[in-house]
């Protein structure tokens, strides 16, 4: 009685245990990221819309343009069509005319995934959504749709401060934009039209900072988004022109080798060399070939030719002015004064005019024109003043890259501990359900084994009657092979029924149960089971005598057999294996085993050496 009890109690705490440990995997496999509710149901025209955005963005100008005020019934698609309308404005060379609107999109975006934008952060903001009615027919937006859309929102008020020279603002929304898409969406799901976005976002990003000749943030921008230029099926110029603008920053870091890398890249992808951006990496390399060379007549004989080609006023001064800048420093300075003042007079870019009046400014101290010196110092002045103002965009915008990319790697980070606590608690879910498997067995196997003992002792009872006249047979059996040991001649006995009946047969294959042969054992380990030539030569009769002078009648069809040949014949009429020849014969596996091969040649045996040998035997039987 207390051993069963003891029995049901340790059962019922093995399955407590089990219980245990599954809900504590439960626990650790929830995921630590809110779930956000689903919106309403977005507008079938306003869906039409966005997908026409990336490829045709005219089209879908026009389109929600005629579709607007029907669209805008609702809250959501409201925010949803202004966010349209911004993008669009943007994508068609329009200003932003309706950024009220877009930023209160971008506040009702954040609300939906649980985030406040920058300037509203711990005010409050949307509440988040329940979810709403809207058409049945069809689907509503999914989460990730919202993370989307809430990065498209800081993206585009980000361009929308930029419009309006709000530097700092809009690299903020730019890199708000990233975070969302960063935190929320794993590599293989940045595809499509969000590759694409990334691609722009992180491109837009390389151009502010490149606008304040910050080399190394712009650098470090440009090649994140080059893996998502790959990604896409864009015209591959865009991923040269990205290319080449990181050459250039390395060029004026004067990383000349760097620079000439990205160089070569971005004219590897060009799809032919009828662009401009072709050009302009030539004219480039140009430069950096007499930077390193200081090979003029090479160096010119390229800018010359580039500028020849020009197409447009704007590319035919960048070449002048590179040309120029070469006869400058090469001090021919009558030579650079016709480039770089013609550059001066005509050009719309003040860094072109900034760097010909600098150049102009030295010549005329070198001539000794103080009055024209002191003009073209003037425009050096004015720069100056704009670069004091620069210094703190700078050191903001510089502060700015540095905590984005602080958050990115908490972000990654975070990442790797939520995925590192789904898989433990995947191996304890495991783990909890083997423990409940293996105690449920434990119970089944314990109650069947009570069930199976009284039979088990019954069986035995009947079991020993048998195994004692088997035994009795077998010590009988080992006494005559013993005898005949002794003679070391087989005793002429009666013939028994079959061949596999007869005594010397019935010895090997109880030599071969018990020992359960390995092929990959040596042989050697095995002596003990080994046959003697009296053994072998009464296997050879009993063959003889079975299939009519079997031996005797091998040797003479099939002339080439050996004596030990035809021992291994009768051995193989008995079914036996190349692991148990090996050791009965005490030959190696290998040599038993080629010479099973040999066997199979002779015989012509397409089959196993058994089958062949069996259809002779009967074919001598019947003869």
């Amino acid at each position: 009685m207390w051993r069963g009890f003891l029995f049901i109690f340790a059962s019922m705490k093995a399955k407590a245990f089990a219980i245990g440990l599954f809900l504590l995997a439960l626990v650790a496999c929830r995921p630590s990221t809110k779930v956000v509710e689903p919106a309403e149901t977005p507008s079938p025209e306003l869906l039409t819309v966005d997908s026409l955005l990336w490829q045709q963005p005219d089209t879908a100008l026009a389109c929600l343009v005629s579709c607007f005020d029907a669209c805008t019934t609702t809250e959501y698609n409201r925010h949803y069509a202004n966010l349209l309308l911004s993008e669009l404005l943007y994508k068609n060379d329009y200003a932003q005319t309706n950024r009220p609107a877009l930023r209160q999109a971008v506040a009702y975006f954040d609300s939906l995934v649980g985030e406040a934008p920058p300037l509203q952060r711990g005010s409050g903001g949307f509440p988040p959504l329940k979810g709403g009615k809207g058409d049945s027919k069809h689907k509503p937006i999914s989460n990730n749709d919202h993370f989307f859309l809430a990065a498209r929102a800081h993206y585009i008020n980000g361009v929308g401060y930029y419009e309006n020279d709000s530097v700092i603002e809009a690299c903020r929304e730019y890199l708000k934009a990233l975070e969302i898409m960063e935190e929320h969406f794993e590599e293989k799901e940045l595809v499509g039209d969000r590759a694409k976005f990334l691609a722009l976002a992180y491109t837009h990003l390389m151009g502010l900072f490149s606008d304040f000749y910050l080399h190394e943030q712009a650098i470090h921008f440009a090649k994140y988004s080059i893996p998502y230029y790959l990604k896409l099926e864009s015209p591959s110029w865009h991923l040269s022109w990205v290319l080449n603008e990181i050459g250039s920053h390395y060029e004026m870091m004067k990383e000349l080798d760097s620079a000439d890398y990205y160089y070569r890249q971005a004219i590897h992808y060009l799809p032919d060399t009828t662009y401009r951006t072709y050009r302009d990496i030539t004219a480039r390399r140009a430069i950096l070939l007499y930077d390193k060379e200081k090979s003029l007549e090479k160096a010119l004989s390229i800018m010359y030719r580039l500028a020849s080609m020009a197409m447009e006023s704007k590319e035919l001064l960048a070449r002048y002015l590179f040309i120029g800048d070469i006869y400058y420093y090469e001090k021919q300075f009558d030579s650079a004064w016709v480039y770089l003042k013609y550059v001066f007079d005509n050009t719309q870019s003040f860094d072109s005019k900034l760097l010909a009046a600098e150049r102009l400014r030295e010549i005329s101290m070198y001539n000794g024109d103080t009055i024209e010196a002191k003009e073209y110092a003037l425009i050096r002045s004015q720069h100056a003043t704009l670069k004091d103002e620069d210094g703190k965009l700078h050191s903001a915008l510089s502060t700015l890259c540095q905590q984005h990319e602080h958050n990115r790697q908490e972000a990654q980070h975070r990442l790797k501990t939520q995925k590192a606590a789904r898989r433990w608690g995947i191996a304890l879910v495991l783990a909890a359900f083997v423990v409940s498997v293996v105690s449920l067995l434990l119970v089944i196997l314990r109650r069947r084994m009570r069930t199976e003992q009284y039979s088990h002792k019954m069986e035995q009872a009947a079991l020993s009657g048998r195994l004692k006249r088997s035994n009795e047979e077998l010590r009988e059996l080992k006494g005559q092979i013993s005898q005949q040991e002794k003679n070391k001649t087989v005793p002429k006995v009666e013939s028994a029924a079959t061949f596999a009946e007869e005594p010397v047969c019935q010895l090997i294959m109880e030599r071969v149960n018990k020992g359960q042969f390995k092929s990959q054992m040596d042989c050697r380990v095995y002596k003990d089971f080994a046959l003697s030539k009296a053994q072998l030569s009464a296997l050879r009769e009993a063959a003889d005598c079975h299939f009519n002078r079997f031996t005797y009648r091998l040797s003479k069809d099939f002339p080439e057999l050996t004596k030990t040949d035809l021992d291994y014949c009768c051995l193989y009429l008995l079914d036996l294996s190349d692991a148990d020849i090996s050791a009965l014969m005490q030959r190696a596996y290998n040599t038993v085993n080629e010479r099973n091969t040999k066997l199979k040649k002779v015989f012509g045996a397409h089959k196993s050496l058994f089958s062949a040998l069996q259809d002779i035997a009967r074919e001598y039987s019947s003869n």
